[in-house]
């Protein structure tokens, strides 16, 4: 049986510019694509079969023969899927424009925010879809962020002097960045831990015996990770001075040392700068007031927290202490620097816009 005979395209010049178009988008709507070449390679080669077409595009011939027809039939509007069966839209645009302004301009009269239950008997609508609805455009009434800029009049200062220390240190020079975490409780929980079982997490007893606490200043090293710390009852100048002696011992004699610490006022006694004016190799850099984010010891502390202390149970202060102290010697086996990637211009640049969008929200 011979085969059937193509259907010939001619194209307007209207219709060939949009088939271009179509056929030329980068990522989105690719099938569309896909038709629009086969056309316009039909169009452009009226003696070849459909059989040659399929082999110079690399695709079937029954998907040359679908979509000629469909083009010589209906023209561009054939290229184009038609609508597939299924349960037709029930949500309007001014459901969803109104359930979106609900949400960011108003509150409800018994609560701060609204749940997607009282905006649902709001509105009028289900509760699945006003979930939805966040969803899809990211609205989350139930979370609040927390934010606090710094009131230091000094700050740009500060953070350029900070944060170009760890982007460009100085040589033959450490630089440690040095903070306290005090008031560390040892804790002991009322009964044993049960432990972790298929199926079952961990489990332990909600309340806790206090046995005291202790207090770590500990000097991150910005080059290598490794932790220098000291354990002490206390958080004041005289323990901050005996850690300042003690990385003085530590560190070799031929290096200077540039100390990044916050504003504490331990640091600034005036038993510290004298010992400060004593040791000159010693130089400190403070961060901005209220700005704790920008010295990477805080950092290990986070890791500290989270994978010994937050979980751990110790019966006294002794416990602890020792806990803490093998902690950091494992740390010290294989030590993690920290790299500092941002700078200062980008660091200034993102608060300015931050800034600026806590203004415009204002008004």
């Amino acid at each position: 049986m011979p085969a059937p005979v193509a259907v010939p395209i001619v194209l307007t010049d209207d219709e060939r510019d949009q088939l271009v178009a179509w056929s030329r988008r980068p990522s989105s709507a690719q099938a569309l694509a896909a038709r629009s070449r086969i056309v316009l390679a039909c169009a452009d080669s009226p003696d070849d079969t459909n059989a040659q077409v399929a082999d110079q595009l690399g695709v079937s011939r029954n998907m040359i023969h679908k979509w000629r027809n469909r083009f010589a039939a209906h023209r561009l509007g054939g290229l184009v899927d038609e609508p597939r069966p299924g349960r037709p839209r029930t949500i309007a645009d001014t459901d969803v424009e109104r359930v979106i302004t609900t949400t960011l301009e108003t509150t409800p009269k018994d609560a701060t925010h609204w749940s997607t239950r009282s905006m649902a008997a709001h509105v009028g609508l289900s509760q699945t879809t006003v979930s939805r609805i966040w969803r899809a455009f990211g609205l989350q009434p139930h979370r609040q962020d927390t934010w606090k800029l710094s009131k230091d009049p000094q700050f740009i200062d500060k953070v350029r002097d900070v944060v170009g220390l760890y982007l460009n240190p100085p040589e033959r020079a450490v630089v440690l960045c040095v903070d306290e975490k005090s008031q560390i409780q040892a804790l002991d929980r009322t009964a044993p831990i049960l432990p972790m079982m298929p199926g079952t997490p961990e489990r332990a007893t909600h309340d806790y015996v206090r046995a005291g606490t202790s207090s770590l200043y500990a000097a991150l090293n910005l080059a290598t990770g490794k932790v220098i710390g000291s354990l002490h009852a206390r958080t004041r100048a005289i323990e901050f001075k005996k850690f300042l002696v003690t990385l003085d011992q530590q560190i070799p004699a031929s290096l200077d040392v540039h100390v990044v610490l916050d504003n504490a006022s331990t640091h600034k006694t005036p038993a510290i700068k004298r010992w400060l004016a004593a040791h000159p190799r010693f130089v400190l850099h403070f961060t901005p007031t209220s700005s704790s984010w920008l010295n990477l010891v805080e950092r290990w502390f986070a890791e500290l927290t989270t994978k010994k202390l937050q979980r751990g149970t110790h019966r006294s202060v002794r416990e602890l202490n020792t806990d803490i102290r093998a902690w950091i010697e494992t740390w010290n086996d294989n030590p993690k620097p920290y790299v500092w990637t941002k700078t200062a211009d980008q660091i200034l640049e993102s608060i300015a816009r931050y800034c600026t969008r806590i203004n415009d929200s204002r008004h």
